[in-house]
């Protein structure tokens, strides 16, 4: 173990993973804060899951995420994109009010401790869009923009997937740019993709129920199912907080 990262509301370490190394974030079962709204000690199968489902439909935009043995216990150990300290490119900004630059979109307005008006913005390119397509699948309830960045190659990732995959609608995200907009070929056939692998009986379905239960699996599939047939983009939930906090 290098260290503890903070701050986190979790438990959150970064170690070392054997001769090469590499780095990862760990994050034990132990470590995990209670929640109103998940079943304790279900966090960390959550991280594997959303990785398990972004790698089935080609979005692999998740690290890679497994579930072993650690400081402090068992949790979810993800490897660690680029270098320790060192920030990665965030896709979200806030600019003043309508302030939208080419290759950005508006995702809502807001206001700062002087009332001034301002919009919270993030990039409208294609992979963006890809990733709020699996976000609306796995119904992240957390998709600040720190969780989502790219490396030094421009690739883009997506963390912190533990509060997803519940059977009520939890959507809460800053990629609300989006809404509305038609879902683009690739990603209906990332869908395609991920109900196929899906099937019961399958492999996917198999390693997904050693993270979710039946209910949530089945809920999971049941959101793909439906972005599939409406091809739309989709907006906040009725009754439930549609931004996290902070959203950056």
């Amino acid at each position: 173990m290098v260290g503890r990262i903070e701050p986190a509301s979790n438990v959150v370490l970064l170690v070392r993973l054997g001769p090469d190394g590499r780095y990862a974030v760990h994050k034990p079962v132990a470590g995990e804060r209670r929640l109103w709204d998940f079943p304790d000690g279900t966090l960390a199968g959550r991280e594997v899951a959303a990785f398990l489902v972004s790698e089935a439909g080609g979005w692999d935009v998740v690290p890679r995420t497994v579930l072993r043995s650690g400081p402090y216990g068992t949790g979810s150990t993800q490897l660690w994109i680029g270098v320790p300290g060192t920030p990665l490119t965030s896709v979200a900004a806030v600019v003043p009010a309508a302030e939208v630059p080419d290759g950005w979109v508006a995702s809502f307005s807001a206001q700062d401790e002087q009332e001034r008006e301002l919009t919270v913005i993030h990039e409208s390119a294609a992979d963006v869009r890809s990733l709020a397509v699996l976000d609306a699948v796995l119904n992240n309830s957390d998709r600040k923009g720190a969780h989502v960045a790219r490396d030094d190659a421009g690739c883009l990732w997506g963390f912190d997937h533990g509060v997803t995959c519940h059977v009520d609608p939890k959507l809460r995200t800053v990629l609300w740019g989006f809404v509305g907009a038609r879902i683009e070929p690739a990603d209906s056939e990332r869908l395609d993709r991920l109900l196929a692998a899906a099937r019961v009986g399958g492999e996917l379905r198999k390693s997904l129920s050693a993270h979710l239960t039946e209910p949530e699996v089945e809920a999971l599939i049941g959101r793909a199912r439906r972005l599939r047939h409406t091809g739309v983009m989709p907006g906040p939930a009725p009754g439930w907080p549609s931004v996290p906090w902070p959203p950056l």
